[in-house]
């Protein structure tokens, strides 16, 4: 029996993270998800939030942000196919800030349903990123 799961994490623009883990948490549709080895095969969408990653042999997690995506899980594998995935050392707190108080301002200021749809959106992903950060940066 294998004691790690090979791990992807990927985006529609690059390969975030591939490696060995002994674990991985991350944000499911309907709650946080603990993975194992020897999983039950699973697929789901999952939620803005971070994937937290136990690297195999080390202390420490590996952090990525995710704005969404979808889950798929196989006894020995995890991927990951994000929306959008960044590395939790290449979050910019100040920028994450910017971005949720552009949002809340497009959602006072939308003219439309889909315009005000789009900005809760977006509000929330940022809200979830800042959250998250705070959590990574609280880890270290």
């Amino acid at each position: 029996m294998a004691h790690t799961i090979h791990v992807d994490v990927v985006s529609a623009e690059a390969s975030i993270f591939e490696g060995e883990a002994d674990f991985v948490a991350l944000p499911g549709e309907t709650g946080e998800l603990g993975i194992y080895p020897q999983h039950t095969p699973l697929i789901t969408r999952i939620r803005p939030g971070a994937v937290r990653i136990k690297l195999t042999g080390r202390d420490e997690e590996e952090f990525v942000f995710v704005a969404g995506g979808i889950l798929e899980v196989q006894p020995n594998r995890v991927t990951v196919l994000a929306d959008t995935a960044i590395r939790g050392h290449d979050l910019d707190e100040a920028k994450a800030e910017a971005a949720h108080k552009a949002a809340q301002e497009a959602m006072t200021n939308a003219k439309t349903d889909i315009d005000f749809a789009h900005a809760q959106s977006e509000f929330a992903i940022m809200a979830a990123q800042i959250a998250a950060l705070r959590r990574f940066r609280q880890r270290k």
